[in-house]
C-alpha cells in the first residue's frame, strides 16, 4: 500500500491539476519502496508564504521553488530541511504501533517554478514547460524527506540520477498518458 498524498492548492495565481500531482507523488513513493500507512502533504503556495516559509526557516530572503518538511523525526538525522529534523521513518514502512506515519510537506510555489522553468529548457530532459518544473521540483522535495542532499558535489551528483531516474520512469509516462 502506497502513503495517501493529499494536495492543497493554496494559490490562485497558476491553474493545476492537483489529482496530476498526488499521481505522481504516489509514483515517485512507490519508486522509492515507501510503503504502509503514511501520508504526504503537498502544498502549492503564492510567492509571500514561501517567502515567509523561506525567511523562518532556512534565514534566507525571498521566495524559492520548494522546500521540504519531514514530520516524522525518529530516523537518524540527515537530508536538508527547514526545520533540521531527521528524513522521516527508516524504512518507509508502517510501525509496530500500526499507527499512520507522516512522511511530511513538500511546498511549491507555482509562480516561482512559472518564472525559472524556461532556465533549464533542455536541461536532463526538461522541456522548458512548467509541467517539467513541477514535476523535477515535486521529485526533489519528495527525495529530500526521504533523506538526500545536493550539499556536497557527490550527493548531488547521486540526487540528479535519481531524479532524472524517477522522472523518466514515472513522471513522463504519467504525463504521456495525460496528453491522450
Amino acid at each position: 500500500m502506497i502513503p495517501d498524498v493529499f494536495v492543497a492548492n493554496e494559490q490562485d495565481e497558476i491553474k493545476l491539476d492537483e489529482e496530476f500531482w498526488v499521481d505522481l507523488a504516489k509514483g515517485v513513493l512507490g519508486s522509492l519502496g515507501v510503503t504502509g500507512a503514511g501520508e504526504l502533504s503537498v502544498l502549492f503556495v503564492d510567492e509571500a508564504a514561501i517567502a515567509g516559509l523561506n525567511e523562518r526557516f532556512m534565514n534566507k530572503t525571498g521566495p524559492t521553488d520548494v522546500l521540504s518538511f519531514p514530520i516524522d523525526l525518529d530516523s537518524p538525522s540527515g537530508g536538508r530541511s527547514p526545520d533540521g529534523g531527521g528524513t522521516g521513518p527508516a524504512g518507509g514502512g508502517p510501525r509496530k504501533s500500526d499507527l499512520p506515519y507522516l512522511l511530511g510537506d513538500v511546498v511549491i510555489c507555482p509562480k516561482v517554478a512559472l518564472a525559472q522553468c524556461e532556465e533549464h529548457l533542455g536541461d536532463r530532459g526538461h522541456d522548458g514547460s512548467f509541467d517539467d518544473e513541477v514535476a523535477l521540483l515535486l521529485v526533489h522535495g519528495i527525495l529530500h524527506l526521504r533523506g538526500m542532499d545536493h550539499e556536497q558535489d557527490e550527493e548531488a551528483e547521486v540526487m540528479e540520477a535519481k531524479e532524472d531516474e524517477i522522472l523518466n520512469s514515472i513522471y513522463r509516462p504519467l504525463k504521456e498518458r495525460r496528453q491522450r
